[in-house]
């Protein structure tokens, strides 16, 4: 028995092997977005990096922009039961912008004008959005049915960033497709927070979008994350982290999420395929989930320009724009290197967002 034994262990030591093996290659990354849902864009940048065997994802932090914060971890929770994961912590963040507010943005329209999409604001402009606006703490029945499991409450969204990247210094990626409120925090309570991490990923700013969109082409500086919350942008922007991966309007519009593919997704009989074959009603453009299938695989974009980014803070028409220098004119002041997206290999990038919307759930690791 004994040696029968022995000779099993060698075995069973190189079956294991490749588990064990993608388990180690797998990157960490925190997950900071505005989860409105059910499906469309929030949600499915999430699972490209919840479904990948490339990236661990060792929580998700939420914070309002596209819809309010509490509306959002219940459609998250949800998602991630129909996707089943419910292995991945969600974690409340900020429900509000660190100065920008709903009433002073009401009377800042009546002197500069109005903008298409105003988020969780949504009774301020034209919004598109599927779901009435109510208050930020109006709960509204989810059409996708309500989650049974709870979001993580030991902390808040700020506090469990920080505890992350400190448990695992400099390996931790910062995935940030909402508004940067939550990042903005983690940097004023820990100076440190930034250079611990390995880099941040945002999917914010416009710079010169070519389009005829009118919400773009009218103001081609204007970008909805950082407009909803400047002041947090700026903060996010100045922190010295090891890199900035900027994923701006000018690229995300050459994407775009087409009934083709969703016909193509809905083929398969896996959790996250049927999820968005049943909710998705949403066909636009794919910022966020370029931004997270350009980490993935950097060989999506095939063309970046290194500018210096910042917000204008100014209070008046163009409060919340993007800023942007070369390193030949750019301020005397600390701003910092930014590594912007402006072109992309997009058959690659639909073909891995496709695949991963089909694949059958990631298989859980140890890493947390």
């Amino acid at each position: 028995m004994l040696r029968r034994l022995v000779s099993f262990c060698p075995l069973l030591l190189c079956a294991m092997l490749p588990v064990l093996a993608s388990a180690q290659a797998r990157r960490l990354v925190l997950i900071d977005q505005d989860g409105s849902g059910p499906a469309g864009s929030n949600q499915m940048a999430m699972m490209v990096l919840l479904q990948s065997p490339q990236a661990e994802v060792l929580g998700i932090t939420m914070v309002s922009g596209n819809a309010w914060e509490p509306e959002e971890v219940q459609h998250t929770l949800r998602m991630l039961e129909l996707i089943h994961r419910t292995d991945v912590p969600v974690v409340p963040g900020a429900v509000f912008p660190l100065v920008r507010t709903e009433q002073e943005t009401k009377l800042e329209q009546q002197l500069y004008g109005t903008f298409p999409w105003y988020g969780a604001w949504g009774d301020l402009g034209a919004n598109t959005s599927r779901q009435a606006y109510h208050g930020p703490y109006v709960m509204p029945k989810l059409e996708e049915g309500e989650p049974t499991i709870k979001p993580s409450t030991a902390e808040d969204a700020v506090h469990f960033l920080i505890r992350q990247v400190h448990a695992h210094p400099h390996q931790v990626t910062i995935y940030a497709a909402g508004p940067l409120t939550n990042i903005a925090l983690a940097i004023s309570i820990d100076p440190h927070f930034a250079e611990l991490t390995q880099g941040i990923v945002i999917m914010g700013g416009s710079l010169a979008p070519k389009t005829d969109d009118p919400e773009f082409a009218n103001n081609p500086r204007h970008e909805f994350n950082f407009w909803f919350d400047p002041e947090a942008a700026h903060i996010t922007l100045r922190a010295h982290w090891p890199r900035i991966d900027l994923t701006t309007v000018d690229i995300s519009i050459k994407t775009s999420f087409t009934k083709e593919m969703l016909k193509d997704i809905a083929g398969s009989p896996n959790p996250a395929a049927q999820y968005l074959a049943k909710y998705t009603g949403e066909f636009y453009y794919l910022w966020d989930e370029l931004a997270a299938a350009a980490w993935l695989d950097p060989a999506i974009i095939t063309k970046e320009q290194q500018l210096y980014v910042d917000v204008d803070l100014t209070r008046g028409p163009f409060y919340g724009d993007t800023l942007s220098w070369t390193a030949a004119n750019k301020p005397a002041l600390d701003v910092q290197l930014v590594h912007v997206q402006t072109d992309l290999d997009l058959s690659r990038f639909n073909k891995l967002f496709i695949e991963l919307m089909k694949a059958p759930p990631q298989i859980v690791s140890a890493v947390k």
